[in-house]
């Protein structure tokens, strides 16, 4: 890799040269001196926003990064990034305009760092799709880049418990069973979330920028230092100069995300217990770095590495615990003990994974299980197969009890969430049901909704131990139980989930891998030949051309043109 500061700059062609002149003068409008123009052009790509909690934090880690890039010899520049709340747009049509955010950001960053000749970039999200959106930006980019998120929440405190959002929304159940009152759902509502950052369990949020440490895009604590910690700032200025030493030696986002980083990614995915959305979000962002990541592999890679962590909602331990017990590198530091990682794959700090996490030492065994007595000896998430899901659905299953790992029981279909949330609070789900949510997916929403208030009110309604729930759709990381989600092919496509009926029987056996709906192949056959698609929900604006352009759960709900 040879290095770029001194020579040619990819920003010398909007700087240098007579016919950069007009370019030149829109500079000094900047208030930008002659002395900054002959240094390297950062981006800033900011996620800042006063409607997400996640990110009303990060005006202060941008000026923390830019400082750190002027003191390190570059020239911050600031531009935006859109991001959605997805606990605010849960459970409506907002949560149509979560997933499909994703490629917007990827999109729109890569028009303004194209259009502007950036050198590098530092991404500053935190919340959901946007640390995926900008993963994918930087591999299509592949301009020198560094991520720092805004951080984790710390967790609330109510009657002597953590809580966290899990809780909130569980707590709504609760109160339509009749165990908790009105002013206990005001308790919760006014404690469970205390501070600014991403929720405080392994969500997505958390999850993704967890992942990002362990494929090199981040720093050590990117994943873990609590949002309202001033280590967090200390970590933006670190990241603005670390940039300048990327671009100084060159190395870009394709030499760090390789296919071994990857693997590593999806390993420590399991020993952390991470959210099902890194299985839609890990295979779009290898995607754009060239890298065909199938999540057939996840049971390959889940029956080789043990379970480590039960964070929110899986356990009683939170992110602040995490960090305290020596975060995202020490739980790294577990796995090679069994040689489950490839240490040699290149990182942002410029040295290698083996040279990051050396040393880094688990400070605390109830939160960060030893290698030799984890929660369990495979890992946190499953792909399961069968007739259901010819090509796979996706489960959580260090969240599931071990009562649910095995069930069978009739089919409750519905065709949309709200209908599904109804039937759920309004006591028509019993014990042994099987909640079929279709018509969800990424075509079907279209947006691929999460559905965590189905199964939050399955929890809260003391059901979470004797009813599955299986979607087409997709479910936050917050949700546990025996969801299984990503079902593919997806309703609207014509796959199997379209035709289940009230009161099949549906197996699942979550160790097995196996998904099956206890109907013959005849008689599917005779429901297939009458199934015919359902007109769009959406015609018009951004869903509707996601909606055609939108691939299945499996393959990570990447965007496609259409075959001509």
């Amino acid at each position: 890799m040879s290095g770029r500061l001194g020579g040619n700059m990819k920003s010398d062609a909007v700087k240098k040269g007579i016919q950069q002149a007009p370019h030149r003068s829109l500079f000094h409008a900047l208030g930008l001196t002659k002395e900054e123009m002959d240094k390297p052009l950062i981006g800033i790509v900011n996620s800042y926003n006063e409607i997400v909690p996640g990110h009303m934090n990060l005006d202060k880690i941008t000026e923390a990064v830019k400082l750190g890039v002027a003191m390190a010899g570059g020239v911050p520049r600031v531009f935006p990034a859109i991001a959605v709340c997805d606990g605010i747009a849960m459970g409506h049509e907002g949560m149509k305009y979560s997933l499909v955010t994703r490629d917007l950001i990827a999109d729109s960053t890569e028009c303004m760092a194209r259009a502007h000749q950036f050198d590098a970039l530092v991404m500053i999200p935190n919340c959901d799709k946007n640390v995926p959106g900008l993963l994918m930006a930087a591999a299509r980019l592949n301009i020198p880049t560094i991520f720092v998120s805004g951080g984790p929440m710390l967790a609330g405190h109510l009657k002597g418990k953590k809580r966290s959002l899990s809780s909130m929304f569980e707590a709504v159940g609760e109160h339509a069973a009749g165990k908790m009152s009105d002013e206990e759902v005001e308790e919760y509502e006014n404690n469970v979330c205390p501070t600014c950052g991403s929720c405080s369990g392994m969500y997505t949020a958390n999850s993704m920028n967890c992942l990002t440490e362990v494929l090199g895009m981040g720093l050590k604590g990117n994943g873990t230092i609590p949002a309202v910690y001033s280590d967090r700032i200390k970590l933006a200025k670190h990241a603005g100069m670390q940039i300048m030493e990327l671009l100084k030696k060159d190395i870009r986002p394709r030499d760090i995300m390789t296919e071994e980083a990857f693997m590593n990614a999806l390993t420590v995915d399991m020993a952390l217990g991470c959210s099902t959305n890194s299985m839609l979000h890990l295979p779009a962002i290898a995607h754009e770095a060239g890298v065909e990541l199938n999540v057939d592999i996840a049971n390959e890679v889940s029956e080789r590495t043990p379970n480590l962590c039960h964070l929110a909602p899986a356990g009683p331990t939170y992110m602040e615990d995490l960090n305290e017990a020596g975060g995202v590198y020490a739980v790294m530091n577990e796995l090679t003990k069994k040689n489950l990682l490839n240490l040699d794959c290149m990182t942002v700090t410029g040295k290698t994974v083996g040279e990051n996490i050396k040393n880094c030492a688990n400070l605390n065994p109830e939160v960060i299980r030893p290698i030799d007595n984890p929660y369990s000896q495979t890992g946190g998430l499953a792909a399961l197969k069968g007739n259901l899901a010819p090509d796979s659905g996706i489960v959580k299953r260090s969240a599931v009890v071990p009562e649910m790992m095995v069930h069978e029981g009739p089919a409750r279909v519905f065709d949309c969430e709200e209908d599904a949330i109804a039937a759920i609070l309004g006591g028509k789900i019993v014990s042994g049901d099987v909640v079929v949510i279709r018509y969800e997916g990424p075509k079907g929403g279209p947006g691929m909704r999460e559905m965590l208030n189905p199964t939050s009110a399955i929890a809260g309604m003391g059901l979470g131990s004797s009813v599955a729930l299986i979607t087409d759709g997709r479910f936050s990381g917050a949700s546990r139980g025996a969801s299984i989600g990503h079902v593919s092919p997806e309703a609207a496509v014509g796959g199997p989930i379209a035709l289940v009926e009230e009161g099949d029987i549906i197996k699942i056996n979550i160790p097995e891998h196996k998904l099956e709906l206890a109907v013959s192949e005849e008689e599917l056959a005779k429901r297939r030949a009458a199934w015919t698609p359902r007109e769009p929900k959406i015609t018009t604006g951004y869903l509707a051309r996601y909606a055609a352009m939108v691939t299945s759960g499996n393959r990570g709900a990447i965007l496609e043109l259409p075959k001509r």
